[in-house]
């Protein structure tokens, strides 16, 4: 197997000083290029606290976090701000979108942070995502004016401008209706398979968890089992 994308080694995370809890209990974990991978388990098991390490949102307490080859223990804010812009996506339960900007405005944002102004190739790029998610038509609505689908497939397009190799998707259907959160899972499968980008996705579907190439079982802050999937 190649070397792994995302390595985690003894990965706890304590929160509070007087009252100390500690929500994940010695994490091991690789992740690899292209890997489709469901992380399961019931409310307060750390799953959304092991998805904020992996993102470089937080520091563990304890273990290390290996990125790309690189060990973020000790990296400064603005190594990890740009390590973390650079390798990788997010999209999350609720979109995120900005309302008084167009669709094409809102997935073309991640270039304008990194870059800090428009550059030449940065519309072309973020409508031709557009196109691929099948909404190259909407590129001039206004966020607001997309239905709840649109808006996180648009959130998907968003998470891949900037080519990252691994997107941390947190609940990406939750909060749509049976058919808009089957269309958005089949489109996270589609951009996997296309552009060989690693997926680590939190749900409480089984049926999504399902489909996945690897399922992670989290419980009590420890992975509890690793599953993966036959090869077709």
């Amino acid at each position: 197997m190649a070397e792994p994308l995302v390595l985690v080694e003894g990965v706890t995370k304590s929160f509070g000083r007087e009252v100390v809890t500690k929500v994940l209990h010695g994490v091991d974990l690789e992740l690899h290029p292209a890997e489709f991978t469901a992380l399961v388990g019931p409310s307060g098991s750390g799953k959304s606290t092991l998805l904020n390490l992996l993102g470089l949102l937080d520091r563990p307490t304890s273990g290390r976090i290996v990125l790309e080859g690189r060990d973020t223990t000790d990296l400064a804010e603005a190594e990890r701000t740009t390590l973390r812009g650079r390798s990788l996506g997010f999209v999350f339960q609720f979109h995120h979108l900005l309302p008084a900007f167009t669709a094409l405005e809102n997935v073309m944002m991640p270039m304008l942070a990194a870059r800090g102004r428009e550059e030449p190739g940065m519309r072309e790029r973020a409508f031709a995502l557009l196109e691929e998610i099948g909404l190259a038509d909407r590129a001039s609505y206004g966020a607001s004016k997309l239905s709840g689908g649109q808006q996180q497939r648009v959130a998907v397009a968003r998470a891949l401008v900037l080519d990252p190799p691994l997107v941390l998707a947190d609940e990406p259907t939750g909060n749509l209706d049976t058919e808009s959160g089957a269309q958005v899972f089949e489109l996270l499968r589609r951009v996997s398979e296309r552009h060989r980008t690693a997926f680590l996705v939190v749900t409480h579907d089984e049926r999504i968890a399902a489909r996945c190439d690897r399922v992670l079982t989290m419980v009590d802050g420890r992975i509890r089992s690793d599953v993966r999937r036959p090869a077709a």
